[in-house]
């Protein structure tokens, strides 16, 4: 899922590049110094990076002790960090995280698709319990595009789609829930894919230097900007519920009890508001987060 603006007042971040440089993790001897702390990551965007303080702050407020490793990046880089132990606890959604351990699972409801990824996953590594939240990956186009294209559904691109650039994050264009399965599923061929950060898709559709992107369905800009996002009949992306994967050993009960306690407390129209807080009004992620705990008697 789900790279939208960059954030304000973000704290000072590690970040991991497959690109060359040092990893701090092993400068550290490991995400948790050998300090007993659980360590909770996020990926490299603002809802991530949200979740982690959301579930980094509760399980604080219950005596854990906790550090943050925030703006790690792409799945495919911090997935590893997760199985080896440098991180503790991670904000995922139950649909990605089951296409990425098996490609060729179905899509399926919430349920289903935990029990998959449980039957997927290495020992060691597990799934807590699921949150009513949901941010699924989307095909979005401007009010505009919609109506000369008549567009309402992703089957609705199989006409068209080779008169329109498609924007995404690279990791988009290789994965089943994205390029492949619009052309597998739909029989979708876009006339280009262009690879951009996600915090430059919203002013890529305004400026229609591309015509449809790869926008998360939590993302504020949605609603401001009027966009539409294109049904998926076919269920292609699947169930994508809040839900942190953890480090089984590093993860004790007082914090798993916490974790379920903010999946419990969230919901995909409070998850979308905070998103705007963060997103739209730039307000500290952190600040943003403990309030909302607050809030919610969680912190």
């Amino acid at each position: 899922m789900h790279k939208k603006l960059a954030l304000i007042g973000l704290p000072l971040v590690v970040l991991l590049s497959a690109c060359g440089g040092s990893d701090p993790f092993e400068e550290d001897g490991g995400g948790d110094g050998g300090s007993g702390a659980v360590v909770i990551g996020s990926a490299d965007f603002p809802e991530s990076s949200l979740l982690a303080e959301l579930y980094g702050r509760a399980m604080a407020a219950e005596g854990v002790e906790v550090e943050y490793q925030l703006n790690i990046g792409s799945r495919e880089v911090y997935y590893s960090q997760i199985e080896s132990g440098n991180l503790s606890v991670f904000p995922e959604y139950n649909g990605a995280t089951l296409a990425y351990l098996d490609e060729g699972a179905p899509t399926a409801d919430s349920e289903e698709t935990n029990a998959l990824v449980e039957e997927a996953l290495p020992a060691g590594l597990e799934i807590l319990d699921s949150s009513s939240a949901e941010n699924k990956d989307s095909v979005t186009v401007t009010r505009e595009v919609a109506d000369e294209y008549d567009l309402t559904t992703l089957a609705d691109l199989a006409d068209v789609a080779d008169e329109l650039v498609l924007g995404g994050p690279p990791e988009f264009e290789t994965r089943h829930q994205g390029v492949e399965g619009l052309e597998s599923v739909y029989g979708v061929e876009f006339a280009e894919f262009r690879s951009l950060e996600v915090a430059l898709l919203t002013q890529a559709l305004l400026d229609d230097d591309i015509q449809a992107a790869n926008l998360f369905t939590t993302d504020p800009q949605i609603a401001v900007e009027d966009f539409v996002v294109l049904e998926d009949p076919e269920n292609l992306f699947g169930a994508q519920n809040v839900t942190p994967l953890i480090n089984s050993d590093q993860v004790d009960d007082t914090a798993r009890d916490a974790l379920n306690a903010v999946s419990a407390a969230l919901t995909t129209e409070e998850l979308t508001r905070l998103n705007e807080r963060v997103v739209i009004q730039n307000e500290n992620v952190a600040d943003v987060a403990q309030e909302w705990l607050e809030e919610q008697g969680l912190a």
